[in-house]
C-alpha cells in the first residue's frame, strides 16, 4: 500500500476488508453488514491496525497507545487477550493470519488488504429506494427540515445517514422539491403490520467501554436500574438481575441466550463515561428472528444519569407496545432528583454489596454511609445500608455481633421506610430487620408480604420470606415462596442453594442433596452450599460424604466459625470425639480474638450429647440475639435436645 492510501486511510471513517467493514471513529465491526460484538480493547487493537495496514505495530507502540503509563495493568496478558479475541471475532489464526500477521519479539502487522470506503458506497449497498424515499420526504415536510435532518442523521445507521445528507444536497442543487419523491414512491400498504407481542425481556449486562479503568460498577449499576425500572410494568416479564449477570462477558448467541432465559426479546448495550458525561447505548432485539428493533444512544450529564434510564425504559416500553396502568406510567416517569456523588456512591454500594463476603460487605456498608451523606432523602441507598447491617450481622455471615449492628440496621430500615413506603427494598429491609434481630415475627411477615404486593417480581423479597415461613416450622409454604424466588431467578447459585437449604430443615434430604449439588454445580466455591450439604449428608449417615463436603466448607472459608462447627458435630456423632473437642477449644478460643456466636459452641455440645452444657451456650446465644437461634424450631441438628424440658422451655421464647 502506497503512503497516499496510508494517509488515505487515516482520514477516512469506514474501511473494508475481505467481509469486514469497520467504522474507525466509532470503532464498529461489521459483518456484511451485521454489526459483531467487540469488547473496547480489541477494537482498539483493530483501530490502531487498520490505520497503519502493511506496517509493523510493535507491542510498545500499543501500550503507548491503549494504555498510559499511570494505568494500572498486566500490560502483555491484556494484549494478548485483546488480540486473541479480535481474532476469534475475525475466525483469524497466528499459525495461518489472513488479516493479522504476529512477528515474533517485535509486534503485529495487519496483512489484508484495506480499502478506503465512501459512505455513499455503504449506503447504497444497504438502503432500499422506498425506505429512503419515506425518509427524505419526511425530512422535507417537517415545518424544520434543519432540525428534521440532524434528527435523523444522528438516528440514522452509520451506513444510511452520508446518503440521506447527499440525496438531500443532490435534491437542493437541482432545485427540487419533496414532491419529486412522490412519483417513484410506492404506495403504502392498506394493512396494518401486527403488533410486536413481547411479554417477557432479558436486560443483558451492559458493557463498559469507558478509556479509563474502575468504572465497572456504573455498567452493573446501570444494568441494575434499568432492570428495576421496567419491572415495575407488571405486564412484563423480566428477567433478574442475577440471572442476566450469568452472561457478563459472554459470546453466545442473543438466540441462544434468549431460548435459556425463555424471553421474547433482549436488550444490550453499553455504557459509557467521559469528563462529566454518560452515554448509553441500547438495542432491543427481537430473539425470534435476530433482528434489531430499536437502537437509540441517550448522552447527558452524570448528574442526569436516571434521567438517562427513565429515557431508555420508556423508549422500550413504547417499542414493545404495553400498555402502561396509570401507576406504572407514574412510576416510569416520575423525576428523581439525586445528587451525582449520591448516586455513584449509591452504585458502588450496590456493586460491592452483590459480592457478600464480609470485607465486600464492609465496602458496601461505607458507600451506602457515604450516599445517605450527601443525599439524606436517598430511600434506596438506607434500604442497602439496613440489608448490609443485616446480613453481616447474621453470624452465617461474618464474625460482628447481631447486637453490635442491630441498632444501625433498624435506624436505616425505619429511615428507608419513611423516605420510601411504597418500595420493595424499602419493606424488605424492614422485615429483615424484624425478622433477625427483633425476632417480631408478624411484623417481619406484614413487611415481607407487603413488599410482594409492592413488586412481585422482587426475587429477594419472596427469598427472605420463605426464610421468615422456615423458622416459623410452616415448612410447605416456605419451599413454595422459595420456589417463586427460584422462578424468578433461575439461574441464580444463591437461590439455588436456599431452596436446598429449605428443604434440608424441612427435613427432604434427597431432593435437598439433588438441589444442594445444582448449587455447588453453578459455584464451586460456596461454601454455604458445601456446609448443608455435608449436613444432609450427615442426616443420612453418609458420614464419609459428609466429613467430605464440610472439609471442602472449611477449607473455603479459611475455618470460620460456622464451618468448623458444622464439621465438629460431625466427628462428634460419627465417633471421632476427641477431633470434635480440639475444634471446639479452637471456637472458645479463637486465635485472633474474633468474634463466634455462642451459637456454634452450642452446636457441637448437643453433636457431644451434653446437653447441659449446649442449653447454657445457647441461653447465650439468645442473649446475644445471634441469629441462627431463629430456626431453633426445625434445626435437625438439634433434635437430640428435643424432648429436654429446658429446650422446651427456651423455645417458648420465640413464641
Amino acid at each position: 500500500m502506497t503512503a497516499a492510501n496510508t494517509q488515505d486511510l487515516g482520514r477516512a471513517n469506514f474501511v473494508r476488508f475481505g467481509v469486514f467493514e469497520a467504522d474507525l471513529d466509532s470503532c464498529e465491526l461489521r459483518k456484511q453488514g451485521r454489526k459483531l460484538k467487540l469488547q473496547t480493547q480489541p477494537c482498539q487493537v483493530l483501530k490502531l491496525l487498520l490505520e497503519h495496514p502493511g506496517e509493523v505495530i510493535t507491542r510498545e507502540e500499543f501500550r503507548k497507545r491503549l494504555w498510559p503509563e499511570d494505568t494500572f495493568v498486566d500490560f502483555d496478558h491484556s494484549l494478548n487477550t485483546a488480540m486473541r479475541r479480535l481474532r476469534e471475532v475475525l475466525n483469524d489464526s497466528p499459525d495461518n493470519a489472513i488479516f493479522i500477521e504476529t512477528l515474533q519479539r517485535r509486534g503485529y502487522r495487519f496483512i489484508a488488504p484495506v480499502t478506503p470506503v465512501r459512505p455513499l458506497e455503504l449506503a447504497a449497498e444497504a438502503v432500499s429506494p422506498s425506505h429512503l424515499a419515506d425518509t427524505l420526504l419526511a425530512v422535507a415536510d417537517a415545518p424544520n427540515p434543519a432540525e428534521a435532518l440532524e434528527k435523523t442523521r444522528s438516528r440514522a445507521p452509520w451506513r444510511y445517514a452520508g446518503v440521506i445528507l447527499a440525496s438531500l444536497f443532490v435534491g437542493a442543487a437541482l432545485g427540487l422539491s419533496a414532491g419529486w419523491l412522490m412519483v417513484r414512491r410506492s404506495p403504502a400498504p392498506e394493512a396494518k403490520s401486527k403488533p410486536l407481542q413481547v411479554r417477557s425481556l432479558a436486560v443483558l449486562p451492559l458493557e463498559n467501554i469507558a478509556a479509563t479503568p474502575g468504572q465497572e460498577y456504573l455498567a452493573d449499576g446501570m444494568t441494575d436500574e434499568l432492570i428495576a425500572s421496567l419491572a415495575k410494568v407488571r405486564s412484563l416479564r423480566i428477567t433478574s438481575r442475577t440471572s442476566s449477570m450469568e452472561y457478563k462477558g459472554t459470546r453466545k448467541p442473543l438466540s441462544e441466550i434468549a431460548r435459556e432465559l425463555n424471553v421474547d426479546a433482549v436488550v444490550e448495550g453499553t455504557v459509557q463515561r467521559s469528563g462529566g458525561n454518560v452515554r448509553i447505548t441500547a438495542e432491543l432485539v427481537q430473539t425470534s428472528s435476530d433482528r434489531a428493533l430499536w437502537a437509540e444512544t441517550y448522552e447527558n450529564q452524570v448528574g442526569d444519569i436516571l434521567a438517562l434510564q427513565q429515557q431508555v425504559a420508556n423508549a422500550i416500553v413504547r417499542q414493545i407496545q404495553i400498555e402502561l396502568t396509570p401507576q406504572e406510567q407514574q412510576a416510569l416517569t416520575a423525576p428523581q432528583s439525586i445528587s451525582p456523588e449520591a448516586y455513584e456512591d449509591y452504585l458502588k454500594g450496590k456493586y460491592y454489596w452483590n459480592g457478600r463476603s464480609e470485607a465486600a460487605l464492609t465496602k458496601a456498608i461505607n458507600y451506602f454511609e457515604l450516599a445517605t451523606k450527601d443525599e439524606p432523602q436517598y430511600a434506596l441507598a438506607y434500604a442497602g445500608l439496613a440489608d448490609c447491617y443485616s446480613i453481616i450481622g447474621a453470624a452465617i455471615v461474618g464474625t460482628v455481633p447481631a447486637k453490635d449492628v442491630a441498632p444501625k440496621a433498624e435506624a436505616a430500615a425505619i429511615r428507608a421506610i419513611e423516605l420510601g413506603p411504597n418500595l420493595a427494598e424499602s419493606q424488605t429491609a424492614m422485615a429483615t430487620v424484624r425478622l433477625n434481630y427483633d425476632w417480631d415475627w408478624a411484623g417481619a411477615e406484614r413487611g415481607f408480604r407487603r413488599a410482594i404486593e409492592l413488586n412481585p417480581a422482587y426475587a429477594t423479597a419472596h427469598q427472605r420470606y420463605s426464610l421468615y415461613l422456615i423458622a416459623m416450622d410452616r415448612k410447605d409454604e416456605s419451599i413454595a415462596e422459595m420456589q417463586r424466588a427460584l422462578s424468578l431467578e433461575p439461574l441464580s447459585d444463591s437461590m439455588n442453594f436456599s431452596l436446598g437449604w429449605r428443604l434440608y430443615m424441612a427435613r427432604r434430604y434427597d431432593p435437598a442433596i439433588q438441589q444442594l449439588r445444582t448449587a455447588i454445580a453453578m459455584n464451586p466455591s460456596r461454601a454455604l452450599a458445601h456446609m448443608v450439604l455435608g449436613q444432609a449428608y450427615e442426616q443420612k449417615g453418609a458420614y464419609p460424604q459428609a466429613a467430605a463436603e464440610l472439609t471442602q466448607a472449611v477449607e473455603l472459608t479459611h475455618r470460620s466459625a460456622p464451618m468448623m462447627a458444622a464439621l465438629a458435630h460431625l466427628y462428634a456423632i460419627s465417633g471421632r470425639q476427641d477431633r470434635a473437642r480440639e475444634l471446639l477449644k479452637e471456637l472458645i478460643y479463637p486465635t485472633h480474638r474474633e468474634y463466634v456466636s455462642p451459637f456454634y459452641i452450642a452446636l457441637v455440645y448437643a453433636g457431644l450429647n451434653d446437653h447441659a452444657e449446649s442449653l447454657l451456650w445457647l441461653d447465650k446465644a439468645v442473649g446475644d440475639r445471634s441469629n441462627p437461634c431463629i430456626f431453633l424450631r426445625v434445626d435437625p441438628e438439634f433434635d437430640n435436645l428435643r424432648k429436654d424440658p429446658a429446650f422446651m422451655t427456651m423455645l417458648k421464647r420465640f413464641a
